[in-house]
């Protein structure tokens, strides 16, 4: 010990054990402690307070130090074998390329606060906020740049199912639905105020999406939502009455997820009975059925108009459809361990193998060119849809338990319709824009993930 520590540091250290003893109330190990290194009588009251807490303070942060160290050495060696594996042209063409991005380990920020397990996450169209919903009842704010937690959002009295940052122009709002059959409207720019409650529905309400502007049939741009819920049903809200304008029934079962097109035309939703469904939004009229999963289908992507060269290829046709189309590819994810990529008539195009356990969230790169998935057996998967599909990437253990939820951060454009990533593609209000004539989105290379691990984790460049 004398060897290491120098006698000033070992008598620090000896009173900070013999403060602890005392503390942890073994009188007796203090007094022989005392004895044997001959402290007496200057070790009064005050000395004893002075060193109380020292020594749990110290093994603390040696124990944090650790675990940062361990984040660092993972990190150094995930971008050691990128550096080892990667030409200098592929280096500078990545560097350059955010359509080439893909998420890896270690997270940039892991944001720890919910106290049950986390179900769903929302970026807001503009601010760095991330919202997440628990079954904690919670919704949290954060800030994804920072890492830090702004606020905590109570109102549910069930678990919080799904989130969903979009609205009319210029008031954004964040909505979120619940097990305890209600849907509540919160106002970002007045302390995430509760504005609106929208009860309606008869059984756990599980997804939320706003419908950008442009939707046939919308009362006002940017003020509809639609809800899919355990009662069998989706539903279609005006956000600035509260009114449910629209209840469109066809599944069989418990419906899990929805998703509108990036013109707010058509609404694809999956659900328990193994399938999904193409709807039309403004009349409610089912255009086609999704067969082929064997079990739960758990989500849903609509393809960007950006993946459309990539996945018509991959469908043998000849030309792409235009880009100004929407709902021409879909993808579904399922608990029976698959992926499967549809045409907007409800052809199977390809079925993705490879995660282990059920499929539970799906986001297409807003480059057009990936795939992402997460799932149960706690990986991020990314496809590549130019190679047939192939699994080209995995963040193994992307979280310390079942991944349940992912988002990417919608791509900042200029004088955009502020709706949220609504579509979940990272474009705001899903749109590929005119004014970007080098054909790149201003594409934001982040993506939030949450888990059953109480941890909810931001992959960013």
């Amino acid at each position: 010990m004398s060897q290491i520590l120098t006698p000033r540091q070992a008598e620090e250290l000896h009173k900070a054990l013999i403060a602890y003893l005392s503390s942890a109330n073994l009188p007796s190990t203090a007094a022989a402690l005392r004895e044997e290194l001959s402290i007496g009588d200057s070790f009064d009251d005050a000395t004893r307070k002075k060193y109380e807490g020292i020594l749990e303070k110290k093994w603390t942060s040696v124990v944090r130090l650790q675990k940062r160290i361990m984040e660092l050495e993972a990190r150094n060696n995930s971008l050691q074998a990128d550096l080892d594996s990667a030409t200098p042209t592929s280096l500078l063409r990545r560097n350059q390329d955010p359509a080439s991005w893909l998420p890896r380990s270690p997270a940039r920020h892991t944001l720890q606060s919910h106290r049950q397990p986390i179900t769903c996450v929302a970026f807001h169209p503009i601010f760095s906020s991330l919202a997440s919903g628990s079954e904690d009842t919670t919704i949290k704010i954060w800030d994804w740049e920072l890492g830090e937690l702004e606020r905590t959002v109570k109102g549910h009295t069930k678990g919080v199912l799904d989130v969903d940052f979009g609205g009319p122009r210029g008031g954004t709002l964040l909505a979120s639905c619940s097990s305890d059959l209600t849907i509540k409207l919160w106002d970002p720019s007045d302390d995430y105020k509760n504005i609106r409650t929208l009860p309606g529905h008869d059984h756990s309400v599980s997804a939320i999406r706003f419908i950008p502007s442009g939707a046939a049939g919308a009362p006002s741009s940017g003020n509809l939502l639609v809800s899919a819920s355990r009662d069998k049903s989706l539903r279609i809200w005006d956000v600035t009455t509260g009114y449910c304008v629209k209840t469109i029934r066809g599944h069989a079962d418990w419906v899990r997820d929805v998703t509108p097109s990036f013109d707010g035309r058509w609404l694809v939703s999956a659900g328990n009975d193994q399938t999904a469904r193409l709807w039309d939004a403004a009349s409610g009229d089912a255009k086609c059925v999704f067969l082929g999963h064997e079990h739960v289908v758990e989500c849903v992507a609509l393809a960007p108009p950006r993946s459309y060269p990539h996945l018509a290829a991959l469908a043998g046709l000849k030309n792409p459809p235009p880009a100004s189309s929407s709902a021409e590819f879909v993808a579904t994810g399922s608990r029976d361990k698959t992926i499967k990529l549809w045409d907007g008539r409800g052809t199977l195009i390809k079925t993705l193998i490879g995660h282990d356990n059920w499929i539970r969230a799906l986001v297409f790169h807003p480059g057009g060119k990936y795939l992402l998935s997460a799932s149960d057996d706690k990986t991020i998967r990314c496809w590549d849809l130019t190679q047939e599909g192939r699994c080209v990437k995995t963040v193994e253990d992307a979280h310390g338990h079942f991944v349940s939820c992912i988002r990417w951060a919608p791509s900042v454009v200029k004088d955009a319709p502020v709706n949220g990533d609504t579509n979940g593609h990272g474009a705001v209000n899903g749109s590929t824009k005119k004014e970007d004539p080098a054909g790149k989105l201003n594409i934001r290379c982040v993506i939030a993930t949450g888990s059953v691990d109480l941890n909810v984790r931001v992959f960013a460049s």
